[in-house]
């Protein structure tokens, strides 16, 4: 039997992981990626980074930049711009990952399933058959296939892509 070590994730089990300094979807600067953030894309309107904790390899974050706490506090522009970002997000998802199919959601309120329940965002989690086994059920585990940084480098040239596109208009 071989032993699957995931120390990083110990302080989010025991529910111990230090707070950041500031909301983790108001990054500092303004640099339009960065890997400490898992930061792929941002630009006036909306962001996508990577989950620190995933559900699943490639699992995203997509969210407005100002920030609102429901969906019904967004202007219809901004709706917009994020469910683009949403949409193109799958499709770089699909193009680089290949999974079989996705779960995409949003979770408003703390009682609704919000971790983070005071500024809005999407959830875009790759799924491909049988990718979770009985680890996550009996042991509250979840075997990530490809360490995160290796997956956001896979993903970033796709996201810089996107940016000078946007930029170019």
């Amino acid at each position: 039997m071989k032993a699957l070590w995931t120390p990083w994730r110990m302080e989010h089990v025991r529910g111990t992981a230090p707070e950041p300094p500031h909301c983790l979807f108001e990054p500092e600067g303004d640099h339009p990626h960065s890997r400490e953030t898992l930061l792929l894309f941002r630009d006036n309107e909306r962001l996508c980074l990577l989950n620190r904790y995933p559900y699943a390899n490639g699992h995203l974050l997509i969210a407005p930049v100002r920030h609102v706490h429901c969906i019904t506090d967004l202007a219809s522009a901004e709706l917009t711009a994020v469910n683009d970002l949403l949409q193109r997000a799958t499709g770089i998802l699909k193009k680089e990952l290949g999974p079989d199919g996705f779960n995409i959601g949003l979770n408003l309120g703390h009682v609704a399933g919000a971790g983070i329940d005071d500024h809005l965002h999407y959830h875009i989690v790759p799924r491909w058959q049988d990718d979770h086994n009985y680890m996550t059920v009996l042991a509250e585990i979840r075997a990530i296939p490809e360490h995160i940084e290796k997956t956001f480098d896979r993903l970033l040239p796709h996201f810089q892509r996107l940016h000078r596109t946007n930029h170019s208009r």
